[in-house]
C-alpha cells in the first residue's frame, strides 16, 4: 500500500498591510476577539488533512506569533519564521523551510490575511492535488473586467472587454506537489526580470507546460486587505455562526 504524500500547509504573513493604516500588521488585528492570523491558522489546524503547519511572519512579529500559537494550543505548527520582503520571497522562505521533504509531499501556500478560509476548502484542494501538479482556489468574476491601455490627457482608455464566464478571482490557499513548486520557484528567483503576486502565476509563468486546476472557492474566504475588511469578515463569521446553529437545531 502506497503512503500518502505528507501535506505542509505554510500560513504567509510576511508583509505590512500598509494600506490598512494600522500601527500593527494587519494580520494581528483584532478578529471576534482573536487576531487574524490565528482564525487563518486555526482552520488549516482543524482539517484533518494537513499534517504541519509552518508560520512565516514579519521578522519583528515573530516571537509575539510564537507566544501567540502556544496560547492557542496549537498542536500541527511546527515552527514560526520570518518572512521576505515580499510576497514572492515569503513563499520561497516557506519552501525552503520544507527543504527536508520530499518532491512527492504537498505544499499549501495561505496568506494569513484570509482568515475566514474553510477546512472543506483546504481539503478539496489536497484531493484536487492527487491528480494535478498545481491547483488554486478560484471563484467566478462577478463583475465585468476591462483591459485597458494609456488613452489621451494622461488618463485610460478600454483595450479589451474579456468573457466574464472565463474569467476567475483568485483566492488561496494554493496547492502543489512540491516537486513542481520548487522547480517554478528555482526558475523564478533567479530571474532578475520577476514580477509575480501569486504562487500560481510563478507556476504558470515558468512552468507553462504544467496544468493549474481549479478548486472552487467561497466568496466568504476574503482578503482583508483595505480598512472596513475586518468589519465584513465580524459580519461573514456572525453569519456563519447563525447557520451553524440553526443546522445544530435540525
Amino acid at each position: 500500500m502506497t503512503e500518502r504524500p505528507k501535506v505542509i500547509a505554510a500560513v504567509l504573513a510576511g508583509g505590512v498591510g500598509a494600506r490598512m493604516s494600522s500601527p500593527s500588521p494587519k494580520q494581528l488585528l483584532p478578529l471576534d476577539g482573536r487576531p487574524i492570523i490565528e482564525h487563518s491558522v486555526a482552520a488549516f489546524e482543524a482539517c484533518p488533512d494537513v499534517d504541519e503547519i509552518i508560520v512565516l511572519m514579519v521578522d519583528t512579529h515573530v516571537g509575539r506569533v510564537e507566544d501567540l500559537v502556544s496560547g492557542a494550543g496549537f498542536t500541527k505548527v511546527s515552527r514560526v519564521l520570518p518572512g521576505g520582503a515580499t510576497r514572492t520571497e515569503t513563499s520561497n522562505a516557506a519552501l525552503e523551510a520544507m527543504s527536508g521533504a520530499p518532491d512527492g509531499d504537498l505544499a499549501l501556500l495561505h496568506d494569513a490575511a484570509r482568515p475566514l478560509v474553510r477546512p472543506a476548502t483546504i481539503s478539496a484542494c489536497v484531493e484536487a492535488l492527487g491528480e494535478a501538479g498545481a491547483v488554486g482556489v478560484a471563484v467566478p468574476a462577478g463583475d465585468t473586467v476591462v483591459r485597458v491601455v494609456p488613452g489621451g490627457t494622461g488618463g485610460e482608455a478600454v483595450a479589451d472587454v474579456p468573457l466574464r464566464s472565463e474569467l476567475r478571482r483568485m483566492q488561496t490557499p494554493q496547492g502543489f506537489r512540491l516537486g513542481v513548486v520548487r522547480r517554478a520557484y528555482g526558475l523564478a528567483m533567479a530571474d532578475p526580470g520577476l514580477v509575480a503576486t501569486d504562487d500560481c502565476g510563478v507556476v504558470l509563468r515558468y512552468l507553462p507546460d504544467e496544468e493549474v486546476r481549479i478548486v472552487p472557492g467561497d466568496e466568504s474566504n476574503i482578503k482583508v486587505t483595505n480598512p472596513g475588511d475586518v468589519e465584513i469578515a465580524e459580519t461573514l463569521l456572525s453569519r456563519a455562526r447563525t447557520r451553524s446553529a440553526a443546522a445544530g437545531t435540525v
